[in-house]
């Protein structure tokens, strides 16, 4: 027990070490001045149903997003396949395509590997001079993230991991490429390991700059010279999405069939306003899964919402649901199994978002 305290206050210590001063330094003026704002979005179907409630709780694929330490509690290999249509009804269909796994590589270490990618769709060309769209064509932006991720198991009772992401942004003609580590724990106590406590920082790392030809344009000298020269913007750097969340858990084991657990999760954002998640999970043998979370932040409930209220900076309502199909494929405790997964997420413009998933754990 004083070793695995041990490791907790290190955890800690590391943590708030990776963190920097503007990580904290968080208040609506700053909405919007941070860009590579995906980091934020949860693509995995499971995790998403009941909102970041799970941070402490969370395993598998989905905890390269939710808290990369539970990824340590991959058996031998672990698949996930998810599909977000994000927004619907936005007008350009946005979809966002998730593919990750993890392998175990060591008695106590796991190694993971996910790519994240958004379709955002053709956006019609205008410049000052042409204004009115469809008269020069279109362009699509590119958005991915690449994460490869490490977690350890120190004991039974905790483990930790970090998460390196590759960001990269791109249109035709400019983009930008960054760099962001996370950084999580995970400590199960109890007598049924029941009790389960997590901290999680994300998104720590240098600023971002885009460059390209989109920055640049072609002037004339003088009104009366046809001679022109290639003038270049400046363009300002910005910073990513810090986020710290504390989450905490508990299951109540009814006989062996069943399991409810009791989550809860608060999010320091430096860019937008704290959040607070509340989250039931019910599972039946550990088969039918049934989730559902609400997302509490400074604003959210007033009238309108994000449409007419200043205070709101989310688009997101709050509320969130969601569950899964797993099916043993195997008559072994921790054999093969097949997981379908499906989340909604709800809105107060448009039609809520919506993810479907499916997993392979071995």
């Amino acid at each position: 027990m004083k070793k695995s305290f041990r490791y907790i206050v290190l955890s800690f210590v590391v943590l708030m070490g990776l963190s920097t001063p503007q990580a904290f330094a968080g208040n609506k003026d700053r909405s919007g001045q941070a860009g590579a704002a995906e980091l934020l979005i949860n693509p995995w179907a499971a995790s998403s149903g009941w909102g970041n409630a799970g941070m402490s709780f969370v395993h598998g694929v989905d905890a390269i997003y939710g808290n990369v330490a539970g990824i340590s509690s991959c058996n031998t290999l672990d698949v996930n396949f998810s599909h977000t249509s994000w927004l619907v009804g936005i007008g350009n269909d946005t979809r966002i395509s998730s593919f990750g796994f993890l392998a175990r590589v060591g008695e106590s270490s796991v190694l993971g590997l996910s790519f994240m990618s958004f379709s955002i769709g053709e956006i019609p060309i205008t410049t000052t001079q042409n204004p009115d769209p469809g008269t020069l064509g279109t362009f699509k932006p590119n958005l991915m993230n690449i994460n490869l991720s490490f977690a350890k198991a120190f004991s039974n009772s905790i483990s930790g991991g970090f998460n390196l992401k590759i960001i990269s942004e791109s249109i035709k003609d400019m983009g930008g490429v960054g760099v962001a580590l996370d950084a999580g724990i995970q400590y199960v106590t109890g007598p049924f390991d029941n009790i389960h406590f997590g901290v999680t920082l994300k998104n720590i790392g240098p600023t971002m700059k885009f460059s390209g030809d989109g920055i640049s344009l072609r002037v004339f000298m003088d009104n009366n010279s046809n001679q022109q020269f290639t003038m270049v913007q400046r363009v300002d750097d910005f910073e990513l999405p810090t986020q710290l969340s504390i989450a905490a858990a508990y299951d109540f084991l009814f006989a062996e069939t069943n399991r409810l657990t009791v989550a809860g999760n608060f999010s320091s954002n430096s860019f937008t306003n704290d959040q607070f998640t509340l989250g039931l999970e019910y599972g039946w043998r550990e088969i039918l899964l049934i989730r559902a979370g609400y997302t509490y932040e400074n604003g959210i409930w007033t009238k309108g919402g994000v449409v007419d209220s200043n205070d709101c900076m989310n688009i997101n309502r709050g509320l969130s649901a969601g569950l899964s199909v797993q099916v043993p494929l195997s008559k072994k405790e921790n054999g093969m199994k097949l997981a379908v997964d499906y989340s909604y997420r709800d809105t107060y413009v448009f039609n809520g978002t919506h993810s479907v998933g499916a997993r392979i754990i071995f």
